[in-house]
């Protein structure tokens, strides 16, 4: 009875650990000249969530360069998954109702509310209660999930519309999470959890889903023309296999897919080489040009381990892509925006 109870306890507080708010490092020689690259040459912001400052999270900017980082919201509750607005101005976040809670209730949209504030750090104002996945459809309206359902809201007349019920169209007992629509509004990205584990897109024309395949956080190119995605697969270090994908898209469906024998060379976006290979939370910036992304050496617990985000100009080699932060606490869920 004893040792039952014990084991229950710890697991307890494992599911409620929050992240160390860690200490800074310093570059590698290699990491430095990398960086001293990429200084000067790109005009715009990186948001993400750290628990550097705050154990629970807070959301910083930094410039696009990776230079000066600083704490753009502050409060006792977790503030994590920012988008920034499609004109650069504002970023949409979701914040817990009430202190820590962990990534893993992100399908419990009691504990979540949507946010937004200002790229100035001014103007902080909750735009919607009870949900989570809070992304953009334009600079008028957003896109976010309660549950197994999509919905899309104007917020200059703060009215809320189902867009897609994933109980409905695919399966009872679905969560659907990180709902993306395509840059022309015909298709919806999603990644899908509960009675279904997998990623795809809907076609709201057709009424049809099509399976991306496994993995998660499946997003859509700038350009509508190729989606990507984690997939579970690839070098992953001393952690899990995990890689970014991408796939051409056209007429409705994914080009390409990854056979029995593996993932083709022409689908692999990105797979860093060496320790630190757990690829997660990728985002293409608005002119399709650069890649942001975590990764870690270990673990895989999105707000708990030491995530570093990295920054790389797409299709040049892999080694050119640059660490961008250097501290022991937890990063993650960056978005980027360039001027264009």
């Amino acid at each position: 009875m004893r040792k039952s109870l014990f084991f229950i306890l710890i697991l307890a507080s494992l599911n409620w650990a929050q992240a160390p708010t860690g200490n800074a490092v310093s570059p590698s020689a290699e990491e430095q000249t990398l960086l001293q690259n990429v200084r000067g040459k790109l005009s715009g912001v990186i948001v993400w969530s750290t628990s550097r400052a705050n154990s629970s999270h807070d959301l910083w900017i930094m410039n696009a360069d990776g230079t000066e980082a600083k704490a753009l919201t502050a409060s006792n509750d977790v503030d994590w998954f920012p988008r920034i607005s499609p004109d650069g101005k504002t970023v949409l976040f979701n914040r817990s109702t009430g202190g820590w809670v962990p990534e893993t209730d992100a399908d419990l949209p009691d504990r979540w509310n949507l946010w937004m504030i200002d790229i100035d750090g001014q103007n902080l104002r909750q735009v919607v209660t009870k949900a989570t996945w809070g992304t953009w459809k334009n600079a008028e309206e957003i896109v976010f999930s309660r549950g197994g359902q999509v919905f899309v809201k104007n917020l200059a007349q703060d009215t809320e519309t189902l867009l897609f019920d994933g109980e409905v169209n695919l399966k009872k007992g679905v969560i659907v999470q990180e709902p993306n629509l395509s840059p022309d509004g015909n298709y919806l990205a999603a990644t899908l959890r509960g009675s279904m584990r997998e990623t795809g897109i809907w076609d709201f024309a057709k009424k049809q889903w099509v399976k991306s395949g496994e993995g998660c956080q499946i997003d859509w190119f700038p350009s509508g023309d190729r989606i990507y995605r984690v997939n579970p697969t690839g070098n992953g270090g001393t952690a899990a296999p995990s890689e970014i994908l991408a796939f051409p898209f056209k007429d409705g469906q994914q080009e390409g897919k990854v056979g029995f024998f593996g993932v083709p060379k022409e689908y692999r976006l990105m797979d860093l080489p060496g320790r630190r290979s757990h690829e997660y939370f990728p985002r293409i910036d608005n002119t399709g040009k650069w890649l942001v992304w975590g990764a870690t050496d270990k673990g895989h617990d999105h707000d708990i381990y030491d995530y570093e985000l990295y920054l790389w100009k797409i299709d040049q080699p892999v080694n050119t892509a640059t660490r961008i932060t250097f501290h022991t606490g937890n990063d993650r869920w960056p978005d980027i925006w360039l001027q264009p």
